[in-house]
C-alpha cells in the first residue's frame, strides 16, 4: 500500500533521477535518468550515455544497474528500488527482470517504446511497479529536448 510517507520518498528519489536526466540533457543525450536505492541510500545512478559511448545499450537504467550490482557485490538487486524518469524499454526491463529488482518507480510513460506495450512479463514476477511519479516534470524534460532538435 502506498502511503503519504512512501509518496514523499518516491518524489525525493525521482528528483534525484531528474537530476541525472538533466545531466544527460546537458551532454546532448536524451534526458533520462535513473537511481537505484537500497536501505534508504542511493547505491547506483546513471543517465543516458548512448551518444558519448557509441553504445545502444548505454541507457540510464543499464548504467545504474551496473553501478548498483557493483555496490552490492552481486548480480541481484532484491530489496532495491529503481527510480527512472521514463518507463523502461524492453531491453532495460529484461535486465531489471534478471536483476530481480524488487520495485520500479517511473515518471512518464513511453507510449512508443515502453516495456508495457510489449510484455510486462519481462520483469521478475515479484517486481512491483509504480508509475506516474512526477510524470509531468519527467515528460516535459524529454519533450522539450526533442522540440529543441526540430
Amino acid at each position: 500500500m502506498l502511503t503519504f510517507a512512501n509518496m514523499e520518498l518516491d518524489e525525493k528519489y525521482m528528483r534525484e533521477a531528474l537530476r541525472e536526466a538533466q545531466a544527460a540533457g546537458a551532454e546532448e543525450e536524451i534526458p533520462i535518468g535513473a537511481v537505484i536505492v537500497s536501505g534508504g541510500r542511493i547505491i547506483g545512478k546513471g543517465h543516458n550515455m548512448v551518444e558519448r559511448l557509441g553504445d545502444p545499450t548505454a541507457h540510464a537504467e543499464m548504467i545504474a544497474i551496473t553501478a548498483a550490482t557493483e555496490a552490492v557485490g552481486g548480480k541481484y538487486l532484491t530489496g532495491c528500488t529503481l527510480y527512472v524518469t521514463v518507463e523502461p524499454c524492453p531491453m532495460c526491463a529484461a535486465a531489471l527482470g534478471w536483476s530481480q529488482i524488487s520495485r520500479i518507480v517511473y515518471g512518464a510513460p513511453d507510449p512508443k517504446r515502453g516495456y508495457s506495450l510489449f510484455s510486462p512479463s519481462l520483469l521478475h514476477p515479484k517486481t512491483e511497479v509504480t508509475a506516474g511519479v512526477l510524470a509531468d516534470e519527467c515528460s516535459t524534460l524529454v519533450s522539450d529536448y526533442f522540440k529543441k532538435l526540430r
